[in-house]
């Protein structure tokens, strides 16, 4: 990577107050076979994908110290407490002894109905990974090493919501642009790359291709303006409308990487090693995000995710909200990464992701820094799900 040792250091900034756990030896982390994607067709009716239990049936919930969920779950409240289904739980969190472990525990046991999530095949168990906001370094002017533009959403870019039309499409969005009298797909990346297409949309331009990449996959992050000595956060603003593809995968496909060695980490290794194939690599996910900016009032306040409210580090996800809905509650049952000590702990579904599809999907929100995209770059883990739904949403007992 482009990465030069005399280029001022960024002032210091405060990291999330959630604590991030230390790296856990490596050691290979079990992933679940591949989870055939439901079809357009195919039925996405509740009963088909979640299947209604007891708090009892959930291993670790009395382990776990929910009172770290507070904070996200307000957050979640705010955006959803004008919905009928919501009021009534949102309500009652406000006369809840926060202070009290127990107190936390009843108020979610006597407002919500658990259901474990399943996959179209019947199985439980799915694939969980891991994100977090990046610090890039930049300028507002491009100039020396600062070579590589990052992109406002361009002005002939068209997003299309067909949910008046078809309710059944309702989280998916298409993108193109206008061709005559037709609208057909917005470029890939490699054609928007190749003709120069975003010219006049650049927003900021950084040091390094494959980390103005990774900030694309994780959505959003923070760069640290050397010109002007400040430093701001890129959130997430649209997408292209092509598909993600990992290039990790790609990677491995070509022989280059092992699945093991596919990690954020491993791909930053390869491509430092492989600068004249750096292109190739990119160009192999035709996904490309746009970006806004947004000032930090506050650095210990996470990025907003796809729900409007601010992440909350260790205690967020990103879901498939085709089968969980944004804002709800969510039980994980997993393993810290590349490693078998348990991780079972509460979390808000805050956030959705290009490559997080199927009923027992996640992404596994670290937080800010360094050490937070250390965890998330290694995280490919297994793990079981269960949605916590307010009584109106819940399915019939069976």
């Amino acid at each position: 990577m482009a990465a030069c040792a005399t280029k001022p250091a960024p002032p210091p900034m405060q990291i999330p107050s959630a604590p991030v756990a230390s790296v856990p030896a490596a050691v290979p982390a079990a992933v679940p076979a591949a989870v055939p994607a439901p079809t357009a067709s195919g039925s996405t009716r509740p009963a088909d994908y979640l299947q209604r239990v007891s708090f009892a049936d959930i291993p670790g919930w009395t382990e776990d110290d929910q009172r770290e969920a507070w904070p996200p779950l307000l957050a979640s409240c705010r955006a959803l407490a004008a919905k009928p289904e919501w009021k009534q739980a949102c309500a009652a969190a406000a006369s809840v002894d926060v202070a009290d472990t127990m107190a936390v525990r009843r108020y979610f046991e006597s407002h919500f109905v658990p259901h474990q999530l399943r996959n179209p095949d019947g199985s439980t168990q799915g694939l969980i990974t891991g994100y977090y906001e990046p610090l890039l370094r930049g300028a507002r002017k491009r100039g020396g090493v600062f070579q590589t533009a990052l992109h406002k959403p361009p002005a002939d870019l068209l997003t299309i919501d067909l949910a008046g039309l078809y309710p059944e499409l309702k989280n998916f969005r298409l993108r193109g642009r206008v061709v005559g009298n037709k609208v057909v797909p917005y470029f890939t990346r490699s054609e928007l790359d190749k003709q120069s297409l975003l010219s006049g949309a650049e927003l900021l331009w950084v040091d390094s291709p494959i980390e103005a990449f990774f900030l694309q996959v994780q959505g959003s992050g923070r760069v640290f303006l050397t010109d002007t000595n400040e430093t701001v956060r890129l959130g997430y603003a649209d997408q292209n409308g092509h598909p993600y593809r990992s290039i990790g995968r790609y990677l491995v496909d070509q022989g280059e990487l092992t699945l093991e060695q596919a990690s954020m980490q491993g791909i930053q290794a390869w491509a430092a090693s492989n600068p004249r194939r750096l292109k190739e690599l990119l160009d192999a996910n035709p996904s490309y995000v746009f970006f806004r900016e947004e000032a930090i009032s506050d650095p210990s306040i996470g990025p907003k995710g796809a729900l409007g409210v601010p992440l909350t580090a260790q205690r967020s996800i990103a879901i498939d909200p085709q089968f969980t809905p944004l804002g709800a509650p969510v039980f994980l049952s997993t393993s810290l990464p590349n490693s078998g000590a348990p991780l079972r702990r509460l979390m808000l579904a805050q956030d959705t992701g290009g490559a997080i599809r199927n009923p027992v999907r996640a992404d596994f929100f670290w937080g800010f820094g360094k050490a937070a995209g250390e965890l998330a770059g290694k995280m490919k883990q297994i793990t079981q799900m269960w949605v916590l739904l307010p009584e109106p949403l819940a399915i019939s007992a069976r």
